[in-house]
């Protein structure tokens, strides 16, 4: 008898993913181990390729059999308890074994250190061997020349940071490295998270209705069972402190829990006050992390150091024993859902844990999913509402500013009257504002009056954004960026800057509040390692008057003396195409509105709209979230939307348009075939996706809507397989509770 194990590989998609069985050479039989990661040939030109081992066993019949290569791992790094977790989501969200594997996984375990490195561009000749150079280079290679013009002021700068501001591609730094006038070091940047600054929230005496809250949860978690919660409660309700006691209560039963945020953002805060509760058993995961602190906080939970884990989406994959609670604040925000493969919902993978590890998983939300709230109200969840702001403090006044009564009165500018009116109280008074808007940038669109010429991206179906820090235009896609002109390249026409982002309304309020400080939070000044805790420290720390964003501001974030929030494009969403729309144009605002007045002043809110009348727009200045709830789902029960019915859809990409508008009409045509006579079946599209092309590939869609039926998920991955093969220049992916 021979030893074999079965591989999920890396090289096989979906449509031919299994395990793989292999025979393993005399040296690897200690190694070779169910969770360790291996390499193996595959296919007919036996490529090698990588995989996970999910089963071993023995065979007396291994003549056709390859041999694995190599044993990468000493121990398993998928445990038992992952293997079983990667085939559950292959079957629910259509990727592979080793997709669902690796996304459990730190990236460190594909690096020789797991250090994170910066690659940093340093002048390596004098400054007037530099400037000879751009004098003598400048027209044939003007970007080597913004290179050393930058490096001159700075002596040296990270490599990406340059190529932002000079639009320099990496043959120009290559060039320059060639001609010996820079050089290229990679900096080693730190493998721990920096403790945040803020001191966090002790544990306290809870209010009666948050002490009512633990118990109702509490009692849960004493069951012993699997079991679902939803913890609604208005803005400022004292959710985490609810939080740390179900935590604490867990710990004293000697159970581990992850707590969810949904933006990067949001962590500090709370990893501040789970550490100042709960000490360095505390571990913080998120994509921000260099891949050394992301690798050593995974070895510390894997090891058993860890009794709390804060993090975003991907840290409900932490490797913690005995789990016993797993909370996600915001439940509802769509940063939950994976757009990459594996396409899953945090919320699905922390239901399937908690249903293995007999824990408790409670949502929470001032603004919760409307799925949840109708789970909720029907039994599925444990219901418990927070009526009251912590101390009866007030929920924030709301003005509606009509942006068209503006324009007529003459103020085209981005900023209202009235909320300028409300600024300058602020600021007289040295108290705080929030202001979002959910577009970064300075102009959204840049086109030319005269021959109605539009910038736009040559590898997607979007405008250009208009950037004045780096004076470029750029795509937000595929990333795409070219130097702005003040004339049209077709006719000559002067060119208009039209639409405002973060960076416009930065520059109105330096110009229209001389001397303020204005801070700005986007994906332009948070691309740095820790930058999001550095702005928001500097902005509690510091009383700066003006806190400026785009998303990453709008939930969470609790400062005492912001006692004014302005929502400058409240319609933006509201009109985006998502069938989600109004949920999330209602969350949003409700959301950020509550960042004011949490401290013990009253707060004031300012919502900018061009359509006051809208009633999603008056539910979320009144704070309403029953009347909302009950306007969207009955829209929901007329059109068969989640969660009155499953929603799947079946995503088609290539380069040629007309390949995969017939790939979807194929697939339809198979999906209708497969439900007639079915009720409750609707097969619908193809359409287009909302941006059409991204990175030169079209991208359509085909919906498929039902009853709760094991039948749907079998039809999309059935599709999947069959398709595959018929249009191989096209690529095909199934989705459940697609955003797009």
């Amino acid at each position: 008898m021979e030893t074999t194990v079965g591989v999920a590989v890396a090289a096989a998609n979906f449509a031919i993913d299994r395990l793989y069985t292999y025979t393993v050479p005399e040296q690897f039989v200690n190694k070779a181990v169910p969770g360790v990661r291996v390499t193996a040939p595959f296919s007919r030109g036996n490529r090698e390729t990588e995989g996970f081992i999910f089963e071993v066993g023995e065979s007396d019949d291994t003549a056709t059999l390859k041999p694995i290569t190599n044993v990468l791992d000493s121990a398993p790094v998928l445990s038992a308890r992952n293997l079983k977790l990667a085939k559950w989501m292959k079957s629910h969200f259509f990727c592979t074994l080793y997709e669902a594997g690796r996304a459990m996984l730190p990236s460190g375990l594909w690096t020789l250190s797991g250090d994170k490195t910066v690659i940093y561009a340093i002048l390596a000749v004098s400054p007037e061997q530099a400037l000879e150079y751009v004098a003598a280079r400048a027209r044939r290679a003007p970007q080597q020349a913004e290179i050393l013009r930058l490096l001159l002021d700075f002596g040296e700068a990270p490599m990406k940071e340059i190529a932002y501001f000079t639009g320099a591609g990496t043959g120009s730094f290559k060039a320059l490295v060639r001609n010996g006038l820079i050089k290229l070091e990679h900096k080693e940047v730190f493998r721990r998270p920096p403790i945040p600054s803020s001191a966090g929230q002790p544990i306290t005496a809870l209010t009666a209705e948050q002490q009512e809250a633990y118990e109702v949860f509490k009692a849960l978690m004493e069951t012993g069972e699997a079991k679902a919660g939803l913890l609604y409660g208005v803005t400022g309700s004292g959710k985490t402190a609810v939080y740390i006691r179900l935590i604490a209560y867990a710990i004293e039963k000697g159970k581990k829990a992850v707590a969810l945020v949904p933006e990067i953002s949001l962590t500090p805060q709370l990893v501040a006050t789970m550490r100042r509760n709960f000490g360095e058993r505390v571990a913080v995961l998120h994509s921000s992390l260099s891949t050394g602190e992301r690798f050593d906080e995974w070895k510390r939970i894997k090891s058993g150091l860890v009794d709390v884990v804060v993090g975003t989406r991907s840290a409900v994959f932490a490797p913690l024993e005995n789990l016993g609670l797993i909370i996600i604040d915001e439940e509802q925000e769509h940063t939950y859902k994976s757009e990459m493969n594996p396409r899953y919902h945090a919320r699905d993978v922390a239901k399937y844990l908690c249903s293995v590890d007999n824990a408790l998983l409670l949502l929470a939300s001032a603004t919760p999913a409307v799925e949840s709230m109708y789970y909720a109200l029907n039994g599925k969840y444990t219901l418990y509402t927070l009526k009251e702001r912590y101390n009866r403090r007030q929920l924030p006044k709301v003005i509606i500013a009509d942006m068209k009564r503006e324009l007529k009165n003459g103020n085209g500018g981005s900023l209202s009257s009235v909320l300028i009116s409300e600024l300058e109280k602020n600021i007289e008074s040295g108290e705080q504002a929030i202001l979002f808007i959910n577009r970064r940038g300075t102009n959204s669109i840049v086109s030319c009056p005269d021959c109605g010429f539009m910038y736009e991206c040559p590898r997607c179906s979007v405008h250009l954004t208009y950037h004045g820090a780096n004076k470029r235009m750029m795509c937000h896609y595929c990333g795409y960026s070219t130097t702005a002109e003040n004339n049209c390249f077709k006719c000559g026409g002067i060119l208009r800057f039209i639409g405002a982002g973060t960076q416009k309304i930065e520059q109105e309020l330096i110009e229209r509040f001389p001397g303020v400080r204005v801070l700005r939070m986007d994906a332009d000044t948070v691309g740095a390692h820790h930058s999001h805790e550095a702005i928001l420290n500097d902005f509690e720390t510091n009383k700066v008057p003006v806190l400026l964003g785009t998303q990453m501001v709008t939930k969470g974030l609790d400062f005492d003396n912001v006692t004014l929030v302005g929502v400058l494009s409240a319609d933006q969403a509201l009109y985006s195409g998502d069938w989600r729309a109004q949920e999330n144009t209602f969350s949003l605002i409700t959301q950020v509105v509550g960042r004011s007045g949490r401290g013990e002043k009253t707060g004031r809110a300012v919502i900018q709209t061009f359509t006051p009348d809208n009633e999603t727009i008056k539910c979320a200045a009144e704070q309403d979230y029953g009347a909302f709830y009950n306007r969207e789902i009955k829209l929901r029960r007329i059109l068969g939307s989640p969660p009155i019915a499953d929603l799947y859809a079946l995503f088609a990409s290539g380069e040629d348009e007309e390949r995969v508008v017939e790939c979807c009409r194929e697939l339809k045509s198979a999906l209708e075939a497969s439900v007639e006579g079915r009720d409750g079946f609707r097969v619908l599209g193809p359409a287009p996706a909302s941006v059409l092309r991204v990175m030169g590939r079209y991208r359509y869609r085909v919906f498929l809507s039902s009853p709760p039926d094991p039948l749907a998920r079998a039809l999309i991955a059935g599709a999947i397989r069959k398709y595959r093969g018929r249009f191989k220049d096209v690529a095909i992916f199934g989705d459940v509770d697609p955003l797009d």
